[in-house]
Protein backbone atom coordinates (compact mmCIF):
# COMPACT_ATOMS: atom_id res chain seq x y z
CA UNK A 1 0.00 0.00 0.00
CA UNK A 2 1.35 2.96 -0.94
CA UNK A 3 1.86 6.03 2.23
CA UNK A 4 -0.41 8.76 1.32
CA UNK A 5 0.23 12.15 2.71
CA UNK A 6 -1.94 15.70 2.67
CA UNK A 7 -0.16 18.74 1.71
CA UNK A 8 -0.63 22.51 1.61
CA UNK A 9 0.73 25.99 0.83
CA UNK A 10 -0.48 29.88 0.66
CA UNK A 11 0.93 31.87 -2.31
CA UNK A 12 4.52 32.20 -1.04
CA UNK A 13 5.08 28.80 -0.34
CA UNK A 14 3.51 27.51 -4.12
CA UNK A 15 6.26 27.12 -6.09
CA UNK A 16 7.83 24.80 -3.51
CA UNK A 17 4.93 23.18 -2.61
CA UNK A 18 4.54 21.88 -6.30
CA UNK A 19 8.41 21.06 -6.10
CA UNK A 20 7.79 19.15 -3.29
CA UNK A 21 4.92 17.19 -4.75
CA UNK A 22 6.87 16.49 -8.09
CA UNK A 23 9.44 14.86 -5.24
CA UNK A 24 7.00 12.83 -3.23
CA UNK A 25 5.94 11.35 -6.46
CA UNK A 26 9.40 9.77 -6.87
CA UNK A 27 8.87 8.29 -3.62
CA UNK A 28 6.12 6.79 -4.53
CA UNK A 29 4.05 8.71 -1.91
CA UNK A 30 0.36 9.37 -2.55
CA UNK A 31 -0.63 13.27 -2.51
CA UNK A 32 -3.79 15.26 -1.99
CA UNK A 33 -3.28 19.41 -2.70
CA UNK A 34 -5.23 21.20 -0.70
CA UNK A 35 -3.86 24.44 -2.18
CA UNK A 36 -3.06 27.13 -2.82
CA UNK A 37 -3.10 26.82 -6.56
CA UNK A 38 -0.89 29.84 -7.43
CA UNK A 39 1.25 32.83 -6.32
CA UNK A 40 -2.06 34.90 -5.73
CA UNK A 41 -1.99 36.33 -2.44
CA UNK A 42 -3.94 34.55 0.08
CA UNK A 43 -4.22 33.94 3.49
CA UNK A 44 -2.23 31.00 5.10
CA UNK A 45 -5.01 29.80 7.70
CA UNK A 46 -7.45 28.94 4.88
CA UNK A 47 -5.24 26.42 3.43
CA UNK A 48 -3.02 25.16 6.10
CA UNK A 49 -6.39 24.25 8.04
CA UNK A 50 -7.85 22.03 5.41
CA UNK A 51 -4.45 20.32 5.76
CA UNK A 52 -4.34 20.60 9.75
CA UNK A 53 -7.86 18.85 9.36
CA UNK A 54 -6.74 15.79 7.57
CA UNK A 55 -4.05 15.11 9.77
CA UNK A 56 -6.58 15.61 13.04
CA UNK A 57 -9.65 13.72 11.98
CA UNK A 58 -7.19 10.67 10.83
CA UNK A 59 -7.95 10.97 6.81
CA UNK A 60 -4.19 11.61 6.45
CA UNK A 61 -1.37 10.46 8.86
CA UNK A 62 1.20 12.83 7.60
CA UNK A 63 1.08 16.55 6.18
CA UNK A 64 3.47 19.02 4.99
CA UNK A 65 2.66 22.94 4.81
CA UNK A 66 4.67 25.74 3.40
CA UNK A 67 4.47 29.58 3.82
CA UNK A 68 6.84 32.04 3.47
CA UNK A 69 8.53 31.69 6.96
CA UNK A 70 6.86 28.55 8.12
CA UNK A 71 5.80 30.38 11.67
CA UNK A 72 2.28 31.15 10.13
CA UNK A 73 1.23 27.81 9.04
CA UNK A 74 3.00 26.03 12.08
CA UNK A 75 0.90 28.03 14.35
CA UNK A 76 -2.48 27.30 12.29
CA UNK A 77 -1.92 23.52 12.56
CA UNK A 78 -1.00 23.20 15.72
CA UNK A 79 -4.55 24.37 16.86
CA UNK A 80 -5.89 21.09 15.30
CA UNK A 81 -5.88 18.41 18.09
CA UNK A 82 -3.45 15.36 17.80
CA UNK A 83 -1.59 17.51 15.12
CA UNK A 84 2.21 17.96 15.71
CA UNK A 85 3.27 20.42 13.28
CA UNK A 86 7.14 21.43 13.33
CA UNK A 87 9.12 24.21 11.24
CA UNK A 88 12.09 22.37 10.05
CA UNK A 89 14.75 24.62 8.39
CA UNK A 90 17.54 21.35 8.26
CA UNK A 91 17.54 17.78 8.29
CA UNK A 92 18.89 18.04 11.91
CA UNK A 93 15.17 19.49 12.74
CA UNK A 94 13.53 17.39 10.77
CA UNK A 95 15.20 14.29 12.21
CA UNK A 96 14.32 15.43 15.67
CA UNK A 97 10.89 16.77 15.43
CA UNK A 98 10.11 12.79 14.14
CA UNK A 99 12.93 11.40 16.58
CA UNK A 100 11.42 12.96 19.84
CA UNK A 101 8.16 14.71 19.39
CA UNK A 102 6.42 12.08 16.28
CA UNK A 103 5.71 15.57 14.09
CA UNK A 104 3.07 14.40 11.72
CA UNK A 105 2.95 17.69 9.86
CA UNK A 106 6.39 18.99 8.28
CA UNK A 107 6.32 22.69 8.19
CA UNK A 108 8.84 24.05 5.76
CA UNK A 109 9.63 28.02 4.79
CA UNK A 110 8.93 28.73 1.16
CA UNK A 111 11.43 32.15 0.99
CA UNK A 112 14.18 30.37 3.06
CA UNK A 113 14.01 26.48 1.76
CA UNK A 114 15.75 25.56 -1.47
CA UNK A 115 14.77 22.94 -3.44
CA UNK A 116 17.67 20.59 -2.54
CA UNK A 117 17.00 21.90 1.11
CA UNK A 118 13.82 20.56 0.62
CA UNK A 119 14.31 17.30 -0.97
CA UNK A 120 16.99 16.41 1.73
CA UNK A 121 14.37 17.79 4.89
CA UNK A 122 11.66 15.80 3.64
CA UNK A 123 13.73 12.66 3.11
CA UNK A 124 14.98 13.03 6.81
CA UNK A 125 11.67 13.36 8.01
CA UNK A 126 9.86 10.58 6.21
CA UNK A 127 12.58 8.31 6.88
CA UNK A 128 13.14 9.06 10.60
CA UNK A 129 11.18 6.89 13.35
CA UNK A 130 9.53 8.07 16.97
CA UNK A 131 11.77 6.60 19.54
CA UNK A 132 8.81 6.47 21.93
CA UNK A 133 10.05 5.84 25.13
CA UNK A 134 10.09 9.02 27.37
CA UNK A 135 9.18 10.85 24.63
CA UNK A 136 5.57 9.11 24.72
CA UNK A 137 5.14 10.34 28.17
CA UNK A 138 5.37 13.89 27.26
CA UNK A 139 3.13 13.53 23.90
CA UNK A 140 0.51 12.34 26.36
CA UNK A 141 1.09 15.31 28.51
CA UNK A 142 0.13 17.11 25.51
CA UNK A 143 -2.95 15.39 24.73
CA UNK A 144 -3.91 15.95 28.11
CA UNK A 145 -3.53 19.51 27.53
CA UNK A 146 -5.64 19.27 24.47
CA UNK A 147 -8.62 17.31 25.48
CA UNK A 148 -8.78 19.92 28.60
CA UNK A 149 -8.79 22.52 26.74
CA UNK A 150 -10.99 21.00 24.18
CA UNK A 151 -13.82 20.56 26.52
CA UNK A 152 -13.20 23.93 27.83
CA UNK A 153 -13.25 22.92 31.80
CA UNK A 154 -10.40 25.31 32.62
CA UNK A 155 -8.48 28.57 31.75
CA UNK A 156 -5.30 28.14 33.28
CA UNK A 157 -2.64 25.56 33.03
CA UNK A 158 -2.15 24.28 36.50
Amino acid sequence: MRRQLIIASDHAGFELKEEAKSFLTTLDIDVTDMGTDSTTPVDYPDFGGKAAHGVSSGAFPMGILICGSGIGMSIVANKFPGVRAALCLDEWTAEMCRRHNNANMLVLAGRKTTTQQMKQIIRTWLSTEFEGKRHQQRLDKIKQIEEKYQKGTDTCLS
